[in-house]
């Protein structure tokens, strides 16, 4: 189903659906969940819900055409504060919270909200980018958010918990968002002609990990390109770590000269070497019979790759270029695949806590050289 052009989160609407009748809303909500599934959108469509001049709130169905609904929707509400982090700033400026020096305190979304209500019954502010909040910045919410305003409301959206201070966590009901289903990843790639075949959306949507944002990254050929390229290189020690970092941050840099999609593109490359070593793992589970870090389903069909099946829904080899790869690297004793793997997924989490990224590719190669 599709909540006003939003898809996937049926399940949280009726969440809100039910606080909203029972008079039970929050007053802080910290969404959470990967980048590019909806967050921002639904936070901002839950607004314009509650501020809509002509249908209850606890419907979740904004008329659009009443003047809150247009002033929600050209971003003018005198009621709805958004704050986000300006492009040419690496943190959200303390200054949109509490005002500038000469203004502390008489300014900013801290001040703004705690005035009453212009139009509708709330004052509702989203921040988007909450995982760039500084601790000063963080800080400053603090007071507004243990003592709320009344009919007030106010959404972080961010990525993950642990990128909040734990006094904000726990002053937010968390609301998790689950990743888009692939068939609506396809839907909605097709629907804003990123692609125009439906196969190729399917492939993109198959690959994003639930994220439009990513699926409309894949769908530059660069990026199939440089994943051939890293394939063969790991699949053929010894692993020229050296050369392949330079390689990674040349492939990182074209990304642009901004952190976010910086960090985007070396999560990308890192999440493709994951996916290298947990075929692998499965390749080499497989031959020898035994699968005890995977679960025990039986083999369906063979594909078109020799050696290559499928266990259940989840294929071994998702194409036959990975595939033939994978069968070259088969002998590899099992523990290094596994620890290979470990050191991916360890090398992503450094990525969202803001670890260098000249360092951490170093870093991460070398290990994966040893492995």
């Amino acid at each position: 189903m599709t909540w006003h052009g939003i898809r996937g989160h049926d399940a949280l609407v009726e969440q809100f659906r039910r606080a909203l009748a029972r008079r039970r809303l929050a007053s802080s909500f910290l969404f959470c969940g990967p980048a590019g599934i909806g967050k921002r959108s639904f936070a901002l469509k839950l607004a314009q819900a509650m501020l809509c001049q002509t249908r209850p709130e606890e419907s979740l169905d904004p008329c659009e055409t009443c003047p809150a609904c247009r002033l929600v929707a050209a971003g003018t509400h005198p009621d709805l504060e958004l704050i986000e982090k300006p492009p040419d700033r690496a943190v959200i400026p303390v200054e949109l919270f509490i005002g500038d020096l000469e203004h502390r305190g008489r300014e900013g979304l801290c001040h703004r909200i705690a005035l009453k209500p212009s139009m509708g019954g709330r004052k509702i502010a989203v921040i988007d980018n909450a995982d760039d909040m500084n601790a000063e910045g963080a800080n400053c919410l603090l007071k507004t958010l243990e003592e709320p305003p009344p009919r007030s409301v106010l959404i972080l959206v961010g990525t993950s918990p642990g990128r909040q201070l734990p006094t904000i966590r726990s002053r937010c009901q968390l609301v998790r968002f689950q990743p888009l289903a692939a068939e609506v990843l396809a839907e909605l790639l097709l629907e804003r002609e990123v692609v125009t075949e439906a196969g190729e959306a399917r492939r993109l949507a198959r690959y994003a990990e639930g994220s439009l944002a990513q699926a409309v990254a894949l769908a530059d050929p660069r990026v199939w390109t440089f994943r051939r390229e890293l394939f063969e290189r790991l699949a053929a020690p010894p692993l020229a770590s050296v050369a392949l970092a330079k390689t990674v941050a040349e492939f990182v840099d074209a990304a642009g000269k901004e952190a976010p999609p910086r960090r985007a593109r070396l999560r990308q490359v890192v999440a493709f070497a994951a996916e290298f070593y947990r075929h692998l793992l499965r390749r080499q589970m497989h031959e020898k019979g035994d699968s005890p870090h995977l679960p025990e389903r039986p083999a369906t069909k063979l594909r078109s790759v020799p050696g290559c099946t499928e266990m259940g829904t989840v294929p071994f080899f998702p194409d036959d270029e990975l595939g033939r790869l994978l069968l070259a690297a088969a002998d590899r004793p099992c523990h290094d695949a596994t620890a290979a793997l470990g050191r991916c997924l360890e090398a992503a989490g450094q990525i969202d806590r803001n670890a260098n990224q000249a360092t951490l590719i170093e870093a991460w190669l070398d290990d994966l050289a040893r492995a």
